[in-house]
């Protein structure tokens, strides 16, 4: 993977018990309106992972680049929708004084984790995604005939228990990653989507995301 690449991992269940989302400081850092907006929307406990995982993302974004986290305003984009601070959902980016940073970024959550994912330098038109998965949560039938492309299915034949499940989550996040990085996101029939042999594509293992070894993770550059 791109030396440029940086990740990290941050366990966002421990000390989220905050009652209701609003505009208090979560890790320090006041959330945008639209974030508290869409976390209002969102049952409480769903609500503070939300904002917990905006914050990491922010705070990373300010290491990254050196500058105080809480001067940063957060500026998604999605395809269908624009971009700019008043949009909650899509690719994640940040503003610094009023300048886009010179920063691509993603996000996933998976088990009471987040991982980030930064990209340095990028060139004019390079593209970032990222996500992880817990494999148990893909240990139910049915999920092959409505995830997998045929090529995939028969890669997991013979497979059963943990190692299917583990091989799942492993095509899984490959397809999240790549549908991350081009925009089009579930719009896109994951069926469609073949990921087997995609070079924008690596593996992620735990000694370079810092996730438990229990999760499984993907990138895609490109």
């Amino acid at each position: 993977m791109d030396a440029r690449l940086v990740l990290r991992a941050v366990d966002i269940s421990a000390g989220i018990s905050r009652p209701q989302a609003d505009q208090r400081p979560v890790g320090g850092l006041v959330p945008g309106q639209a974030e508290s907006l869409r976390a209002a929307a969102m049952e409480p406990g769903a609500a503070a992972r939300f904002l917990a995982g905006r914050a990491a993302l922010r705070r990373f974004a300010g290491d990254i680049l050196d500058v105080p986290a809480h001067k940063l305003t957060a500026a998604y984009s999605c395809p269908r929708c624009g971009a700019g601070p008043a949009l909650s959902h899509g690719r994640p980016g940040f503003t610094y004084h009023g300048q886009p940073v010179p920063l691509l970024l993603s996000m996933a959550r998976a088990g009471g984790w987040v991982l980030l994912a930064g990209l340095t330098s990028p060139a004019a038109g390079e593209r970032l995604g990222i996500d992880a998965e817990d494999p148990a949560r893909l240990a139910f039938d049915g999920f092959d005939a409505v995830a997998l492309a045929d090529e995939e299915k028969q890669a997991l034949a013979g497979l059963a228990g943990p190692s299917l499940f583990r091989e799942r989550a492993r095509l899984w996040t490959r397809k999240e990653a790549w549908l991350k990085m081009t925009g089009e996101g579930l719009r896109t029939d994951p069926r469609e989507v073949a990921v087997l042999d995609k070079p924008e594509l690596k593996d992620l293992p735990a000694n370079a995301t810092g996730l438990p070894a229990s999760l499984v993770a993907a990138a895609a550059l490109g």
